[in-house]
This record gives C-alpha cells, sequence and structure tokens, in this order.
C-alpha cells in the first residue's frame, strides 16, 4: 500500500524535477543522446539545393524526373538506471541523505527519457540485485521508477557493483545509456566495467557526502558501520585517525577515478550538500563539445 506521506513525496519529487527537466535539460538529453542511426522515412521530388547524393534513381527513372530518399533519425533509445541501495546510501550530514538524491536524480534522468519517448528501466542493487523493472515508456512507469527508488526497502546492506553490473550485461542485450548511481564504496569490478562501457553507453554518477571527506574533530564518537552493523568508538581528535580516514577515502576515491578514466567512461560527482544541477548541465555541456 502507497502511504500518502509516500505519494506526496514522489509528487513533490516529480513537479521539481519536471521543472528542471523542462527548464535546464530541454534539447541537452535530446543532443547528447543519439539515436541508434538513420531510418529511411519517405521519397520526394527534388528540390534545387538538395544533395544529389540522396537521388533515388528507380524513382527517378519511373516518374521521368529526379525524387530523393529522406532519412530520419532512429531516435527510439533505451535508459536504464542501475541505482545502489547499500547501507552507506542512508547517510547524509547537510539536508538530504545520498539515497534522497539519488531518487531525485532518478527522477531527472526518467522524465527526460519520457520527453523525447524513450524507453527507461531501473535495476536496483546492493550485494544481490535487489529489484529489476524492464524498460517501458509512459509517465505512470517514470513515476513508479522514481517512487521504487525513493521508498524500497532492500534485504542487503553491503555493496557489490560487480554483480550488478553483470546481472545487467546479461539481461540488457540492445545497446543502452546506463547511469550507474553509487557512491562507489566497492572494489573488484573493474572487469565488467570495461566489458559493460565497450557494449553501452556508460555513466558513473558519483554520490558523496562533505563529513566523507573529512571528520570534524569532535573527541569520541561511536560510529556505527551502515553495510556491516560494527559498531565503534573513535577518537575522533587522533591525528592518526584523521591521517587514516583521509587516505582511506582519497584511496576509494583515486581508484574509482583512475578506472573510469582508463576505460574511457564518463563520469558525474555530485554532493548531498550541493546542487546537482550544476554538475549534470556541465556534463551534458562536455559530451556535446564532443559530439
Amino acid at each position: 500500500m502507497l502511504t500518502k506521506e509516500l505519494l506526496k513525496q514522489v509528487k513533490q519529487i516529480e513537479i521539481r524535477t519536471r521543472g528542471i527537466v523542462n527548464e535546464v535539460f530541454s534539447g541537452e538529453y535530446h543532443s547528447v543522446f543519439k539515436g541508434r542511426g538513420m531510418e529511411f522515412s519517405e521519397v520526394r521530388e527534388y528540390m534545387v539545393g538538395d544533395d544529389v547524393r540522396s537521388i533515388d534513381w528507380n524513382v527517378s527513372a519511373r516518374f521521368g524526373h529526379p525524387f530523393i530518399k529522406i532519412f530520419e533519425e532512429e531516435r527510439e533509445l533505451t535508459v536504464m538506471l542501475l541505482v545502489d541501495l547499500s547501507g552507506s546510501l542512508v547517510f547524509g550530514s547537510v539536508d538530504k541523505t545520498k539515497q534522497q538524491i539519488a531518487a531525485e536524480l532518478s527522477a531527472i534522468l526518467a522524465l527526460s527519457a519520457l520527453k523525447n519517448n524513450d524507453k527507461v528501466g531501473l535495476i536496483l542493487f546492493t550485494d544481490q540485485i535487489e529489484k529489476f523493472i524492464p524498460p517501458k515508456k509512459g509517465k505512470s512507469h517514470s513515476l513508479r521508477i522514481i517512487r521504487e527508488v525513493l521508498s524500497f526497502e532492500p534485504q542487503g546492506n553491503r555493496t557489490n557493483l560487480r554483480s550488478a553490473l553483470e546481472y545487467f550485461n546479461h539481461t540488457i542485450k540492445k545497446k543502452a545509456i546506463v547511469f550507474l548511481i553509487s557512491d562507489f564504496f566497492d572494489i573488484g569490478y573493474e572487469k565488467i566495467l570495461r566489458i559493460v562501457g565497450k557494449k553501452h553507453d556508460l555513466i558513473g554518477i558519483v554520490l558523496s557526502d562533505p563529513r566523507e571527506k573529512e571528520i570534524i574533530s569532535q573527541g569520541l564518537i561511536k560510529f556505527r558501520d551502515a553495510e556491516t552493523g560494527e559498531i565503534r568508538y573513535v577518537d575522533t581528535g587522533s591525528k592518526d585517525f584523521q591521517i587514516t580516514f583521509r587516505e582511506t577515502q582519497s584511496r576509494f576515491n583515486n581508484y574509482r577515478r583512475q578506472l573510469f578514466l582508463t576505460s574511457r567512461l564518463d563520469s558525474i560527482n555530485i554532493q548531498t550538500g550541493g546542487s546537482y544541477i550544476k554538475p549534470l548541465v556541465d556534463f551534458f555541456k562536455m559530451r556535446e563539445k564532443r559530439w
């Protein structure tokens, strides 16, 4: 049963992100993500200035004057959202958790696909595949995706990017645009990332929180690992702790950054404390220049 509160949240996200899609990303999505190719549409009479290479000689011979072939871009695309719902995504030290940001990003991408008449599907994962929604069109389908990302209660807590990418690779055969939304607190997914990246247009959306880069010194604090449940008391004022914490976070970030660079894949970095609009706009501009 959908609670009134959940329906309200979904509607609020839909209204807010629909405005962003209409005002900020109108046209960018269409120009950046190309269709599968050109398909024949019709023939029409030759007009001065038309490309002579497009002349249909068979039709022209039949009617005694030149006709040209008209081709249109085969627009329909498949967009897949792979969304991490592991325990670390419920963290947020500012006004929103990483999971809430993931829901809003999923809404923007799903509504952009809807606006361009593309199919969109969803894979929710932790250390297991939690839910698969096949790609479809339509507003009700897009709203379902927003609802699932926002409210789904996963069975697992840990992260396994490798198994999520392997499942996607076995399930979706046709080339797709793939947004992998996660905080990427994992290792061991290099090979399958490259395999998926060669077949599909794979983009990593990296979610982070300011407190994952630096913890303010506040003395002895009780910490609970959201993925393992382990509880530990830590002296945040300890110099050794501060150094180890920064080095660990830096190692994860460098590992992921270098992996995407060497695999020639794009990534977008988004923090819970800031606006996600600028990073998305910058990404679209970068991709547009590349085309």
